[in-house]
């Protein structure tokens, strides 16, 4: 499997297990609450989360925030703008918005695995101006439009 180099920097108030894969085949490594107490999210409410992290992306490369399953499926816990993408000219430290899509409160505790960050490559669009575009099946077609 191919790696890349990503270097990482604890904050001063980093405690705990830099961000590890739990898996030897895992795409995303998980990154824990750094929090100096709980914080509990009531159902609909949402919360930034510190990481005491920060990444030195490659140029060309992103990281991708995206939820934990187990948490999504046991506890309805997502992210807001799931993925979030941090930015490889991005220096400050990495802050996970949590929300509460469950039915009950959740504890999120320090040092809870919070979500998973994947290291994707970054392909940038060269835009060209047109005043029209080729015909394709689909057309105009959206938001439904191919059925249930």
């Amino acid at each position: 499997m191919k790696k890349i180099a990503l270097k990482i920097k604890r904050l001063e108030h980093f405690q705990g297990e830099l961000p590890a894969y739990q898996t030897e085949l895992a795409s995303g490594f998980d990154v824990r609450a750094c929090l100096p107490s709980t914080v509990v999210l009531k159902p609909g409410e949402r919360a930034m989360i510190p990481t005491a992290l920060s990444f030195e992306i490659p140029a060309g490369y992103e990281i991708q925030a995206r939820p934990r399953s187990g948490l999504a499926a046991k506890q309805g816990i997502s992210l807001v703008n799931t993925p979030g993408t941090i930015d490889a000219d991005y220096r400050g430290e990495v802050k996970i918005i949590l929300i509460n899509l469950g039915q009950e409160p959740v504890e999120i505790k320090n040092q809870d695995r919070i979500a998973q960050l994947v290291l994707c490559p970054v392909i940038q669009a060269e835009f060209e101006v047109v005043d029209s575009l080729s015909d394709s099946a689909r057309g105009h077609g959206g938001f439904g439009s191919t059925g249930v």
